[in-house]
């Protein structure tokens, strides 16, 4: 019985956990998946940007970020700030209405929701009686002005949200005051915009979508100027007096409107098809704004010829004889124009356009000679080219961070230099403490680096790996394929690009080490490409060496996709990383795992077939090793279909989940999030001590055959100076863990580095590990003789960590994915195990080294595994002794692609992707916490202040 008996609780330990572990969900980093609305206020100079799934962000400047969610998932349709306030109504597609605020609370500001509404008819009514088309949030702050597919406009008081029904604007008595020979009933059907007047708040535009449109004076409750367009209406803009206002039409056209005091029933100005004369599509949206020169900014969304440039999602811009059609690669949701604050200026004086499109934010900068785009500090496009591997470094050197940001300066050359316009708020978050890095590979060969430090996620440097093969794209394409007089004058915008060249450049695994500045990646066609920093652009040519992992085996023949194949001849590289040498893997398929050690000068690399050893510094290829077991057919046929549908399947995925993110979100100091997770633990505590104090009777493992699975699989490649032939002598040694449960562990002889040029490097295979459960293996980690895992290359030579204790024994633990288990070194003798599946049902998906740092104190860290498991639960176990410490729920277990996607870092953070374009990230650390922490204070209001114009986005100029 004694082995059933469950050890007592430490009050000691479990106080030092309560210390170093508390589980937050901090930030999300990146574009928000599936935007549908835009929002901007003038007055607090923030930004709104809703989403399919019932989210609401705000952004402000750099480290301002806020974010709420709509209980019911449902679409966000429309978002507008009341003027003067930090409040802002949003409207989802159930048609209901959601007020929101900006409190302050603990110091900081939050986004809570303070009422919700629903238009409701008259019994009987139909729906299309109350469906809400246009809101209208008016300068007194006091109403909304809600029109209405039927035609009605209804009058909502503000903050109650109650309809005040004596002030409702019929359609019957808009016609009452308009000739009946001009209009009939179905003229005020559906309403399309409402616009107050820029100079006088008792008068607002009223637009039907048949076309008529009419000046309502409120306070006489009566319709005093009409006007009748021929084609159907799509939006109104005031002209910055009051004496004009635009609209544009289905057709492609706009038409400019004068309001005068003598004629009810003006004519129009002027209407222009600025695409004609052939079909155009709607202009949806118009700017017109004034400015010192005479020259007005004309801005519109839409009006491209039909036949030819009908699937172009376009936004113009019209100033003088300057015209630019700004082309993007995927659908517009929106747009705002940022102009003057001062309400009594006689301009409008535009500076920045900012487009929000289906998968990427835009800024233009109108100023600047050629309107260049303006470089965005946050909401990046992730997803750019989709993301297929990702790499943390946490604590990069000075002298490395400053390198890529110089490397990375010389990319941005073609932005403007124009500060973020969209600056509200203050960030009074603490500064970073350290800098820490995120690689993200892509599918098309691209491996960009991220300032993960704070909270904006940053674009620092960009690394493209085409410029070494040969692919069907032209390097000289240029994106602009039009001439500069070619007609529409069309011009390609954003950095999104979801298509790839060739998916066989896609980037699998990335590893730097941020001491020596060396980088290896890895890649889907069996490349493994090993680079170095270089501040100056250089042209060299680029050494090939072939690894054939099959050694000439017979009865294997390879039928998946062909190698890439490799420019001859020198290669220009611009400043940054350039690669110096390219190992081929034979056959091409997909690289697993990849390990690098800089300074042995040695790249591991491994692939379904088997791994290999490559010294880049004589760049010569050390062995290679077969892992192919007779039934492993399926090695050879190629894993390229294999990873297109995963792809497809992950992106059918992010689609259907619909998570909670806001109300799953554990943060620090919020509505008791995290008490509630320590309550979660604690309960869990009391549940084990209430199961009679016996320890759960463990599952059966089958020990698998080796035709259960894919064996010869190399997931993970380990190296190590350790013990391996013996006790008395410890030299640099390779493991490699397979799926089929299989450790390999080669000796390795590097020759000093007086003679490293002149001597090879040698192996020999010392160990083979056959795990009796035959679970893939996914990690592998040495430790010293104080328990301590070994520090990483070059971290002792830089003073960054105390060199291994090499006089007590060594351990080895390997994690698979049911089990972990510690062998002695050099006997590899079994010692201890941890049966994770036998005892939670559940397998490990990531596992790492963390070290966790007290909150009380700075005297105090330690070492711990952080285990992600196939059910989305994030385990802590110590080290050496495998004991659990704390579970967390983090990942939905349904959401197999952010399972994944998870990356932790080496001080218990993590990242993982919650949709294509988005990361959400978390931390399991009291002491390292990254999330956002900003105050917005409302400016002063002066009693003459008044909206000087909106647009669908409330677009009005900032009181001050």
């Amino acid at each position: 019985m004694r082995r059933f008996l469950r050890p007592g609780h430490d009050p000691v330990r479990e106080r030092l956990k309560r210390d170093l572990f508390q589980f937050n969900k901090t930030v999300e980093h990146g574009f928000p998946h599936q935007p549908s609305a835009l929002g901007y206020t003038p007055f607090l100079r923030l930004m709104a940007i809703g989403t399919r799934s019932g989210a609401i962000k705000l952004y402000g400047a750099p480290g301002v970020e806020f974010m709420g969610l709509h209980e019911e998932n449902n679409t966000v349709m429309q978002i507008h700030f009341i003027p003067d306030q930090c409040q802002l109504v949003t409207l989802l597609d159930d048609n209901s209405l959601h007020l929101w605020s900006l409190k302050q609370h603990g110091g900081a500001s939050e986004l809570r929701e303070e009422h919700r509404f629903t238009l409701k008819g008259p019994p009987g009514s139909p729906p299309s009686a109350t469906q809400v088309t246009a809101v209208l949030p008016h300068s007194s702050r006091e109403v909304l002005y809600l029109g209405t597919e039927s035609g009605n406009i209804f009058v909502v008081e503000l903050p109650s949200f109650r309809v005040l029904e004596d002030r409702t604007i019929s359609p019957e008595a808009v016609l009452q005051r308009i000739p009946e020979d001009n209009c009939n009933r179905r003229s005020c059907e559906l309403v399309e915009a409402l616009r107050e007047h820029p100079k006088n708040p008792d008068q607002i535009l009223i637009g039907y979508s048949r076309g008529l449109i009419v000046l309502w004076d409120l306070q006489n409750n009566k319709a005093t100027h009409h006007f009748l367009g021929s084609q159907q209406l799509e939006n109104l803009y005031w002209q910055r007096d009051g004496s004009k206002f635009i609209s544009c039409h289905y057709d492609g056209s706009y038409t400019q409107w004068p309001v005068s005091s003598d004629n009810r029933q003006p004519e129009p100005l002027e209407n222009t098809v600025p695409y004609g004369p052939f079909p155009c599509k709607a202009i949806s949206k118009i700017y017109w704004q004034t400015t010192k020169n005479g020259f007005p900014y004309i801005i519109f969304q839409g009006g491209m010829p039909r036949a030819s440039y009908g699937d172009r999602h376009s936004i113009s811009v019209i100033h003088g004889s300057q015209q630019t059609a700004f082309d993007f690669t995927s659908r517009v949701i929106d747009f705002f124009i940022i102009f003057g604050s001062d309400p009594a200026a006689e301009f409008d004086d535009p500076s920045a356009l900012v487009v929000l499109a289906e998968e990427e934010l835009v800024v233009i900068d109108l100023k600047s000679a050629g309107w260049p785009a303006v470089h965005p500090p946050y909401l990046a496009s992730l997803h750019c080219s989709a993301i297929t591997c990702s790499h943390h470094v946490s604590n990069i050197p000075l002298k490395l961070w400053e390198r890529i940001i110089s490397a990375g300066s010389k990319q941005n050359i073609h932005y403007s230099s124009m500060p973020w316009p969209i600056d509200g708020g203050t960030n009074i978050a603490p500064d970073p403490p350290q800098r820490d890095l995120l690689l993200t590979g892509h599918e098309d060969g691209t491996v960009r680096f991220w300032d993960a430090s704070g909270v904006c996620l940053h674009l620092l440097y960009k690394l493209s790996t085409v410029r070494v093969f040969l692919t069907d794209a032209d390097p000289n394409d240029n994106m602009n394929t039009l001439g500069e007089d070619e007609w529409p004058p069309l011009r390609k915008v954003g950095t999104f690009d979801p298509y790839s060249d060739d998916p066989r450049l896609g980037i699998q695994k990335i590893y730097l080490c941020k001491y020596s500045g060396y980088l290896a990646v890895a890649g889907t066609a069996g490349q493994v490409l090993v680079m170095e920093l270089n501040d100056e652009d250089a042209e060299h040519v680029v050494d090939h060496a072939e690894a054939d992992l099959l050694q000439d085996q017979e009865g294997y023949r390879w039928k998946g996709h062909e190698k890439l194949k490799t420019r001859d001849g020198p290669v220009r590289f611009e400043a940054g990383f350039q690669p110096f040498v390219l190992v081929q893997c034979q056959p091409p398929a997909v690289v697993t795992s990849l390990a690098l050690h800089s300074e042995w000068k040695l790249v591991a690399f491994g692939t379904s077939h088997g791994f290999g050893l490559f010294d880049h510094q004589q760049k010569r290829l050390v062995f290679v090793k077969c892992t192919l077991h007779p039934s492993d057919q399926l090695a050879l046929e190629g894993p390229l279909s294999r990873v297109k549908s995963l792809k497809k399947s992950l992106r059918q995925s992010f689609r259907r989940i619909r998570r909670s993110r806001v109300s799953s979100r554990k943060r620090r100091g919020g509505s008791g999030n995290a008490s509630e997770v320590q309550e979660a633990n604690a309960k869990f505590d009391q549940d084990a001590l209430q199961e009679m104090e016996l320890a759960p009777v463990q599952r059966k493992i089958e020990a698998r055959s080796a035709e259960d699975s894919f064996t010869g699989f190399v997931r993970t490649l380990y190296f190590a100076d350790t013990f391996l032939r013996d006790s008395s002598r410890h030299c640099p040694s390779l493991w490699a863990g397979t799926n089929g449960g299989t450790v390999y562990a080669f000796c390795l002889r590097v020759p000093p580095a007086e003679r490293r040029m002149d001597e090879p490097v040698r192996a020999e295979q010392a160990k083979e590990i056959q795990l009796m459960h035959r679970a893939p293996v996914v990690g592998i980690l040495v430790l010293d003789g104080h328990s301590t895992p070994l520090p990483e290359p070059l971290e002792v030579a830089h003073d960054l960590s105390k060199s291994p204790d090499m006089q007590g024994s060594h351990q080895l633990l390997v994690v698979s994915e049911e089990q972990f288990k510690v062998f002695t070194l050099p006997k590899v003798s079994s010692k201890l195990k941890l049966k994770l599946t036998a005892l939670e049902g559940c397998r490990v998906r990531k596992v790492t080294v963390a070290n966790f740092g007290s909150c009380k104190t700075d005297d105090y860290s330690e070492n711990d595994l952080a285990v992600l498991t196939n059910l989305g639960d994030i385990q802590i176990i110590s080290l050496p002794f495998l004991k659990l410490q704390i579970r967390y729920p983090c990942i939905r277990k349904e959401d197999v692609s952010g399972i994944a996607s998870c990356v932790f870092t080496k001080y218990g953070q993590g990242f993982y992707l919650i949709s294509p374009s988005e990361f959400e990230r978390f931390s399991l650390s009291t002491k390292w916490l990254v999330e956002p922490r900003c105050i917005v204070d409302m400016p002063e209001v002066t009693s003459n202040n008044h909206v000087h114009n909106k647009s669908g986005t409330e677009n009005a100029a900032r009181k001050s």
